[in-house]
């Protein structure tokens, strides 16, 4: 959820926030507690946005270790992935001016984290499992072993048991790692997390805006595949794009609006929310009549998208063919 821009980056000195109410996160929190000052190998398992990096910091944290070097696996690729993960001597390959200390001792009496460890190819995994094993490695053109001592933690978003049967990870190295094991669940199935999850965001993002009710459910009745990111993501655009005090249902991304409000519904609901000019008991009383509602609709939808007739297609739930025939027998034309 917070991965940094390189492959290694130093700690943070703010303490991290793992966010929840539910029972699910109460647990995992408590879990860290009980362990942290164990040494044993963590590995931190859950779908791609649940947060597995906060959980790593938050080990981290607790353990009291000083140094936390998080190793992106899924960037360990080509001719030089071993030199980056164990360093190297001055001449040992073409372009290696000076030595240079890898990832992995860097982290020397601190804490590894592997980061999408299921990436990691299967060369490097038996060195890894040495290093496990052995607590020692090489840099690339030495002949000299090195002594690191430091945790391992490491995460995947895949099935590492699948992946052995597969022959796509070493059993062996599952095996060492698997010693600890903590699982984080898909926010949609923590949805009381949600909004604690949402005003935490929308707080560090736009401090001082508040959620419409509609923003609100929809944000409860949102399925969240990308989870704890894909929530942040979406609470950052819809604050950055606002223009109101309150985030309305008119700022939420079409791919929430459309997943969680059938079209119909979904236009009488951005029309109520941003057309002051329909008398209050039109809106209440229902006595309105439908084409009028939906020109309101569709004109409020340009508004949003500033006339922006393709999107405002798509957020009305119709084709662009449809929008401009019925623009057109609107009398609007061109003017929008």
């Amino acid at each position: 959820m917070y991965r940094e821009s390189s492959c290694a980056a130093p700690a943070r000195s703010a303490e991290v926030a793992l966010i929840g109410l539910s029972p699910a996160i109460r647990e995992l929190r408590d879990k860290i507690d009980r362990i942290a000052s164990n040494q044993s190998p963590v590995l931190i398992l859950g779908e791609t946005g649940t947060g597995k990096e906060v959980v790593a910091r938050k080990v981290h944290e607790r353990s009291g270790l000083k140094k936390f070097v998080p190793i992106d696996c899924s960037v360990l690729v080509g001719p030089l992935m071993e030199s980056e993960l164990f360093g190297y001597m001055r001449g040992a390959f073409t372009g290696a001016d000076t030595n240079r200390t890898g990832l992995l001792e860097e982290a020397h009496l601190g804490t590894a984290f592997f980061d999408e460890i299921g990436e990691l190819p299967l060369s490097l995994q038996a060195k890894l499992l040495r290093v496990l094993q052995e607590k020692e490695f090489r840099p690339v053109g030495s002949t000299v072993s090195r002594y690191v001592e430091s945790r391992v933690v490491a995460a995947t978003n895949r099935n590492l048991s699948e992946e052995v049967r597969r022959g796509r990870f070493r059993q062996d190295l599952f095996f060492r790692l698997n010693v600890i094991t903590l699982r984080i669940p898909p926010l949609r199935e923590r949805r009381e997390d949600i909004p604690v999850l949402a005003a935490y965001f929308l707080d560090k993002h736009a401090g001082g805006l508040r959620f419409s009710p509609p923003v609100e459910e929809a944000l409860l009745r949102y399925d969240w595949p990308g989870n704890v990111r894909e929530l942040e993501n979406t609470i950052h655009r819809m604050s950055a794009v606002s223009t109101g005090r309150d985030l309305g249902i008119q700022d939420l991304p079409s791919s929430v609006l459309h997943t969680v409000f059938p079209p119909r519904h979904e236009a009488a609901m951005l029309s109520s929310a941003s057309s002051p000019d329909l008398a209050p008991e039109s809106r209440n009383e229902g006595i309105m009549p439908l084409a009028e509602v939906e020109r309101h609709a569709i004109l409020n939808a340009l508004s949003v998208t500033r006339g922006d007739r393709t999107t405002a297609a798509q957020l009305l739930g119709i084709g662009r063919t449809t929008l401009y025939r019925k623009l057109k027998s609107y009398g609007v034309g061109d003017a929008v």
